[in-house]
C-alpha cells in the first residue's frame, strides 16, 4: 500500500472494506503490505487492518522502517470443505433459492435434499463452511459422456479429457485440407490450441504435475503447450471455423474418462472468493480423475469459480448451448515462479515449443538473450522463464519498445496511461509469450512478474496482417500468444496528411510521420494487470460484412473491459481488407471511406471475431440459430442482420424488339430480378471479391481480344467502372455506356458542371453513351453460359449490341436468398426489413440496421431509411444499444419524454462517396444526410446558404464547398485530375466557416483563388489533428465556468464607459477589466474593432477578436489576433 486517505471518522471502516474488495477483485493476492518510518505510528484507522512483523533475528533489513502485513484469511478464510449431510439442507436452500429460482421450480423444494440423499461413488456432493454453517454446495459425477464434448468442443490441448491409450488416433497431416469455398486467408486450422493445427506443442514427458495428498507424482496425460481461447490468437489471421466437414481431422481417443463434472454449484456472496477451495477437496475424492470441467449457460456472468478454469473452443456449429470450462489438478499447485531465462533452460524450450509454427524464432531471441543480451541493432533482448516444481511450464521474450513516438502518435495509448509518467525504457514490446493450458489462469501473474523483473511499466503486442495465406507479410512478426486475453485492444488515431513540402522545416518528424506496415497494438500495464475483464459468453451473430457490421463490431472489440468471447460473422467472403492495398480492382465501385485497408489492418477483427464463410438462406427463430450454405447451422443468442441492398441480375423485359416497342410498353413489368442461370460474363459488382474476380476475368478473356463491353445501370458506379476497364487498356470504343430511366430527377452525381465534365470525358475515350434504355432481351449464341448479344428499348426505336461482358448496376434491392429467409422466419417485411428506432426487429433477439432496413410506418418516416445516413455512426449506435444487456458499468437509459419515442433519431455524421471517374479525375462528395434533392432546385432555397467553388470541372481542379445559413461547412465536392487528402477533407464537415480562417470574410475579399491550396496551408493542420474535437469541448467548458461567468459579469459593469470609449476611439487609462471585457462580450457576436491608447489622444493599438461562437455551439478560434495596419496609420507595439 502506497497511499491511503479518509476522513478521520470513517477511517476505520473505509480500510476494512477497501481492503476486502482489493482481496475479491485479485483472486490471487494473499498479502498487503505496508512500510512506514519507524518512529511513526500507524494511524488509528488503520491498526485494525495491520498487523506489525517483527524482523528475524541476524536480519539485514533497514530498522528506520516498519513493515506491517494484511492476510487474505483476515477477510477471506479458507473454508472447510467436507462430504454433503442432509442436515445441510436448511443451510443451504436459502443460498440455494436466492440464486437461482428456475432450478427450484423445475425440479421442485426438495431437489437438493435429493441430490444429498443419493450419493454413491460415482456421484459425490460436498459443501464448505464457515464456522457451524454451510455456505457452499457442489455435485460432482465422475460418470461424463467425453464423447458429446468431443463434438462440441475442441479437446485437443486436454487429450480429450481422456486418460493417454496406445490406440489413440492423434497424427495429423502438415498442411489439412481446406475446404471448398473457406476462407482461405484463415490457414490457422483450429488455431494454435488445435490438436490439428502445427501451431501446437505437446508436452508427453512428465508434463502435469498432479498432487495426491501430500505426494507429488508425475502424470503423462498429454497436453498442449500454447492454449488459447478463440480470439486469445494473434499472428495474424482468424482462425479456419468450418470444423463440420468431413475431411477435417478430429483425434480418436481411446482412453477412459479423465474428468469429474460439476453438476450444480451454488455458494453464498461473502464467500465467493474461497470457491476454488473445493477442487483440493473434489481431486481428494477422485483420484483417478486429472480433470474437472464445469457447463455454464451462455447467459450465466462469468463467476469467482470459473476464473480459475480454462475456457475450452467450441466448434462454431455446436448447439449444445453452454460454454465449457476444464481446470487441471497441477492448476493447484502454488510453486509458480517466473525467472530470468538461463543458457541452461535452452532444452526445457525447445522441448516445449518443438511445434510451434515460430519456435526457431522463439528459440533465436532465447539464445540472443543468452549470449548478448541484446539485438545485433543494439535493442535490449530479455526472456523470463515460468516453472513449476523445477518444470518449464512458460516462457516469454521481450524488447525494449523502440518506437514509442510513433506508437504515441498512431494509437490512442493514452486512453490507458499517462504517457509523461513513463521513463522511455518502461515501455517494451511482448515478442513472445507462450504457457502452459493447465497453468492459464497464472496469466496476470506471469506478466506481472515481467513487468516487474524487466522494470518496465508496459508492455505492447502487436498484431500484424496477413494478405496471403499461410504467410507473413512482415518477417519480424511474433509469435501466438495465450497473454491476448489480458490484454486491451488499443485504438488507432486518425492520421493528418501533411503536405511535407508546404510545411518544410515545421514538418512532423520522420519517427512520426514514416511509412510502415499497419498493425493491431495491444497493451498491457502495471494498472491493467490488476484489473478484470468482463467476460460475455452470449453468442452475438453478425451476417453481412457490411460497413456497417463492421462498425458494430469494432465497437464491441474495442471495449476495454468487457471480452466478448462468441462473436462471429457470417459472410460471403469473410472479412474484407485481405487483398494487398491499393489493388486496381477496387476501383470498380465507389467508396465510402467508412473503412480502408489501414483501419483493416489496425483492428485485426480477425483476431476476436469468428469468421464464417457462407450465405444466410435460413433463420430458425424458435431454435435459434441461422441455416447457411450446405444446411449448417450457427447458433446464436442474438442475431445482427447487417447486409445491406446488393446489385441484382435484372431481367430483361422479354419485349420482342422486332415489333419496334417502346419503353412506354414495357416500363410496368420493369426492373425484375432474373431467375434464371445467370450468364458466365454477367457481372454484379457488390464487394471487393466480384471486383477482383470480374478483373481477372476480364485480364483472360477481354483485354486482349475483341468485343464489347456493356455496363448498365444509372448509380455512380458505372462511371467507375468505365474508368477502370478503361485502365485496364480496352479501348474506349469497345465500352457502351446504356442508362436506364431514372426513378428521379436526382441523378447520381446532382451537379451539372462535373457531369458535363464527365460526359466530356466519355466522349473523348470513345465510349458510347445511351440514355433512357432498357434491357430487352440477351440473346446466346453457340455458348450457352455466355451473353453474346443484348436488345434494349428506348423512348423511339430499339437497338442492339455485340456483348462480350455485361456489367449491371441497374437494380439494387434485397438479396432475394436473404428475403425469403426473413420472410419465412415470419420477421416483418415491408419492401426492406422492419425495425424500430432501437434496430429491434418484431423478435427481441435479432436486430437489424442499414440499407437492409425501413422504418415502421408508425413513425411517418418512409422517406428516412438507414441508407441516408452514416454507415460507420449507424453500427456504433447499434452496438451502443446492444451494451446496455453487456455492460454492467453503463447507467440505465432514462426513458424519453412523452411523444418522443415517437421520432426516428437523425444521426449526425457525414455521407462520403468517393472514387475515380473517366480521365481518372479524383472524385469525393461529402453532404449532410439528407433526403436527396436536385442541386438546382436546393440552390433555388432562400435559407440555402453560401456557395464557394474554385476551378473547374472540365479543368480537373473543381473544388465546390457550401456554408449553411449558420456558417457551417454543409458539403464538399471535389473533382480534381490531382489525388487529394481525403481524410484531412472529412475533418472539414460541420466546422464553423470562423474556425477555417476566417473562411467567409477572405473570399468576399477575393483572397481565396484555389481552396485545394487555401487548405493545405499550415494553419489547417490543427484543424486536421484527431484531438481538435477534444480542445474545442475543453475550450468550450472553460469559457462555460463559474470562474468566467463571474468574470464576465464584473465586466458588463464597465459597458458604460467603455461604449463611449468604442465610439470615439479614445481611451486614456487602458486598464486589465477593460482587456477582459473585451473578450467577453465578443464571445458569441460578430467581431469587434476594440480602440486601446496608451496615455495620448490618438489610436496606438487595434485588437481584432474572433467570434468565439462558444454560446451558439458553433466552433471555437483558440487565438485572438492582431491586424498589422500600415505603419503611418497605425503603431502596433505588441501582439497577442
Amino acid at each position: 500500500m502506497h497511499l491511503f486517505v479518509a476522513k478521520e471518522e470513517y477511517a476505520a471502516g473505509c480500510s476494512q472494506e477497501i481492503i476486502r474488495r482489493v482481496f475479491i477483485a485479485i483472486p490471487e493476492l494473499q498479502f498487503i503490505l505496508l512500510f512506514i518510518p519507524a518512529d511513526e505510528n500507524l494511524e488509528p484507522g488503520l491498526e485494525s487492518v495491520f498487523e506489525k512483523m517483527i524482523t528475524a533475528p541476524g536480519s539485514a533489513v533497514d530498522t528506520n522502517f516498519t513493515l506491517l502485513v494484511s492476510p487474505r484469511h483476515w477477510y477471506h478464510p479458507q473454508l472447510h470443505v467436507r462430504k454433503a449431510r442432509l442436515e445441510d439442507y436448511n443451510d443451504l436452500m436459502p443460498i440455494w433459492t436466492r440464486q437461482n429460482e428456475t432450478l427450484k421450480e423445475t425440479y421442485s423444494e426438495y431437489f437438493l435434499a435429493d441430490i444429498i440423499e443419493h450419493q454413491d461413488e460415482e456421484n459425490q456432493a460436498v459443501v464448505c463452511e464457515a464456522g457451524d454453517t454451510a455456505v457452499g454446495f457442489m455435485s460432482l459425477c465422475s460418470q461424463v459422456d467425453v464423447s458429446l464434448f468431443h463434438a462440441c468442443f475442441d479437446l485437443g490441448p486436454f487429450h480429450g479429457l481422456c486418460k493417454p491409450h496406445p490406440e489413440d488416433v492423434l497424427k495429423v497431416s502438415q498442411e489439412p485440407s481446406i475446404p471448398e469455398g473457406e476462407d482461405k486467408s484463415n490457414q490457422t486450422s483450429q488455431e494454435a490450441e488445435s490438436i490439428s493445427s502445427q501451431n501446437v506443442e505437446r508436452i508427453s514427458d512428465q508434463d502435469a504435475a498432479v498432487q495426491k495428498g501430500e505426494v507429488i507424482t508425475i502424470s503423462h496425460t498429454e497436453l498442449l503447450l500454447d492454449y488459447i481461447t478463440h480470439k486469445d490468437f494473434k499472428a495474424s489471421a482468424s482462425p479456419l471455423l468450418e470444423t463440420e466437414e468431413k475431411d477435417t481431422f478430429h483425434p480418436v481417443y481411446r482412453g477412459a474418462s479423465n474428468t469429474v463434472c460439476i453438476r450444480l454449484f451454488c455458494i453464498d456472496e461473502k464467500y465467493e472468493t474461497r470457491s476454488l477451495d473445493f477442487l483440493h477437496y473434489v481431486f481428494k475424492l477422485f483420484p483417478d480423475k486429472d480433470f474437472c470441467i464445469i457447463l455454464v449457460p451462455h447467459h450465466v456472468p462469468e463467476f469467482c469459480l470459473i476464473r480459475s478454469f480454462v475456457r475450452v473452443v467450441p466448434y462454431f456449429t455446436t448447439q449444445l448451448g453452454h460454454e465449457l470450462y476444464v481446470f487441471h489438478r497441477a492448476g493447484l499447485l502454488k510453486s509458480f515462479n517466473v525467472r530470468r531465462a538461463t543458457t541452461n533452460d535452452i532444452p526445457g524450450v525447445k522441448m516445449l515449443i518443438k511445434t510451434l509454427s515460430l519456435n526457431e524464432s522463439i528459440l533465436n531471441d532465447l539464445k540472443i538473450f543468452t549470449l548478448a543480451r541484446r539485438d545485433p541493432d543494439g535493442t535490449p533482448v530479455q526472456a523470463f522463464i515460468a516453472e513449476v516444481l523445477d518444470q518449464i511450464v512458460g516462457i516469454s521474450v521481450i524488447r525494449d519498445e523502440m518506437d514509442i513516438e510513433y506508437i504515441r502518435s498512431h494509437y490512442n495509448i493514452e486512453d490507458f496511461i499517462h504517457f509523461n509518467h513513463h521513463q522511455q525504457e518502461e515501455h517494451g514490446r511482448l515478442y513472445h509469450f507462450a504457457l502452459n493450458p493447465i497453468f492459464h489462469h497464472y496469466t496476470k501473474h506471469f506478466l506481472k512478474e515481467i513487468l516487474r523483473l524487466a522494470h518496465k511499466s508496459s508492455l505492447y503486442y502487436p498484431i500484424y496482417p496477413q494478405y496471403e495465406e499461410g504467410k507473413f507479410q512482415n518477417p519480424c512478426a511474433h509469435s501466438l500468444t495465450s497473454a491476448l486475453h489480458y490484454m486491451v485492444p488499443v485504438r488507432p488515431r486518425r492520421q493528418i496528411v501533411y503536405p511535407l513540402e508546404e510545411l518544410g522545416i515545421n514538418a512532423p518528424s520522420e519517427q512520426v510521420s514514416k511509412d510502415q506496415l499497419s498493425y493491431s497494438l495491444n497493451h498491457i500495464n502495471r494498472k491493467l494487470i490488476t484489473e478484470s475483464k468482463t467476460s460475455i459468453n452470449s453468442r452475438i451473430v453478425v451476417v453481412g460484412a457490411s460497413d456497417v457490421g463492421i462498425s458494430f463490431l469494432e465497437t464491441l472489440v474495442f471495449c476495454p473491459h468487457l471480452k466478448f468471447n462468441n462473436l462471429t460473422l457470417i459472410s460471403i467472403h469473410g472479412l474484407p481488407g485481405k487483398d494487398l492495398p491499393a489493388s486496381k480492382h477496387r476501383r470498380f465501385l465507389i467508396n465510402s471511406h467508412c473503412f480502408n485497408d489501414e483501419d483493416y489492418a489496425q483492428m485485426s477483427l480477425c483476431s476476436w471475431v469468428n469468421i464464417v464463410v457462407g450465405k444466410m438462406i435460413g433463420i430458425n427463430r424458435t431454435a435459434k440459430y441461422v441455416v447457411i450454405s450446405k444446411q449448417r447451422k450457427v447458433p446464436y443468442d442474438y442475431l445482427v442482420l447487417c447486409m445491406g441492398q446488393k446489385y441484382q441480375v435484372v431481367s430483361p423485359t422479354g419485349a420482342d424488339v422486332s415489333k419496334l416497342p417502346t419503353n412506354r410498353d414495357v416500363l410496368s413489368e420493369w426492373p425484375q430480378r432474373y431467375t434464371g442461370k445467370v450468364p458466365s460474363n454477367h457481372f454484379t459488382l457488390n464487394d471487393d471479391q466480384d471486383c477482383l474476380k470480374a478483373m481477372h476475368w476480364l485480364e483472360e478473356n477481354i483485354v486482349n481480344s475483341e468485343g464489347n463491353v456493356i455496363v448498365y445501370g444509372n448509380t455512380i458506379d458505372i462511371y467507375t467502372t468505365v474508368e477502370t476497364l478503361l485502365s485496364l487498356g480496352i479501348n474506349g470504343s469497345r465500352i457502351h455506356l446504356v442508362q436506364p430511366p431514372l426513378s428521379s430527377n436526382v441523378t447520381c452525381l446532382n451537379n451539372s458542371e462535373i457531369e458535363s465534365a464527365v460526359q466530356e470525358a466519355l466522349s473523348e475515350a470513345g465510349v458510347s453513351v445511351y440514355y433512357d434504355s432498357i434491357l430487352a432481351q440477351w440473346s446466346k449464341g453457340d455458348d450457352p453460359d455466355l451473353i453474346t448479344c443484348a436488345a434494349f428499348t428506348t423512348n423511339t426505336k430499339p437497338f442492339k449490341l455485340q456483348c462480350s461482358a455485361f456489367f449491371s448496376f441497374a437494380y439494387r434491392t434485397v438479396d432475394y436468398e436473404t428475403f425469403k429467409a426473413i420472410n419465412d422466419a415470419c420477421l416483418v417485411f415491408d419492401g426492406r426489413l422492419v425495425i424500430d428506432t432501437e434496430f429491434h426487429t418484431n423478435d427481441v433477439s435479432i436486430r437489424a440496421a442499414g440499407s437492409l432496413t425501413k422504418y415502421s410506418r408508425k413513425y411517418y418516416a418512409d422517406e428516412w431509411t438507414h441508407s441516408n445516413f452514416n454507415s460507420k455512426e449507424i453500427g456504433f449506435e447499434l452496438a451502443t444499444s446492444m451494451l446496455n444487456l453487456f455492460d454492467p458499468t453503463l447507467k440505465p437509459f432514462s426513458k424519453p419524454p412523452e411523444g418522443m419515442d415517437s421520432l426516428i433519431p437523425m444521426y449526425k455524421g457525414c455521407k462520403i462517396k468517393g472514387g475515380v471517374l473517366p480521365r481518372g479525375c479524383n472524385y469525393l462528395h461529402i453532404s449532410k444526410p439528407e433526403i436527396p434533392i436536385h442541386l438546382d432546385v436546393e440552390l433555388a432555397l432562400s435559407d440555402h446558404g453560401m456557395e464557394m467553388i474554385t476551378g473547374k470541372a472540365g479543368h480537373g481542379n473543381y473544388f465546390r464547398m457550401h456554408i449553411n445559413k449558420y456558417s457551417m461547412v454543409d458539403s464538399i465536392t471535389c473533382f480534381s485530375k490531382t489525388p487529394f487528402p481525403v481524410s484531412n477533407y472529412i475533418c472539414l464537415y460541420g466546422q464553423h466557416e470562423r474556425l477555417l480562417n476566417d473562411l467567409h470574410y477572405r473570399w468576399n475579399e477575393g483572397q481565396i483563388t484555389d481552396l485545394y491550396s487555401y487548405f493545405r496551408e499550415p494553419w489547417s493542420m490543427a484543424i486536421y489533428h484527431d484531438r481538435f474535437i477534444d480542445l474545442k469541448k475543453e475550450l468550450r467548458q472553460i469559457l462555460l465556468s463559474e470562474q468566467v461567468r463571474k468574470m464576465t459579469s464584473k465586466c458588463i459593469l464597465l459597458f458604460g464607459q467603455f461604449v463611449s470609449v468604442v465610439h470615439f476611439g479614445f481611451f486614456p487609462h487602458p486598464s486589465p477589466k477593460a482587456l477582459h471585457f473585451c473578450l467577453a462580450i465578443s464571445f458569441g457576436k460578430p467581431e469587434q474593432i476594440l480602440y486601446l491608447a496608451g496615455g495620448f489622444h490618438q489610436v496606438q493599438h487595434i485588437v481584432w477578436f474572433h467570434c468565439f461562437g462558444i454560446f451558439l455551439d458553433l466552433s471555437v478560434e483558440p487565438f485572438t489576433k492582431l491586424l498589422c495596419f500600415p505603419a503611418q496609420h497605425f503603431c502596433i507595439t505588441h501582439a497577442v
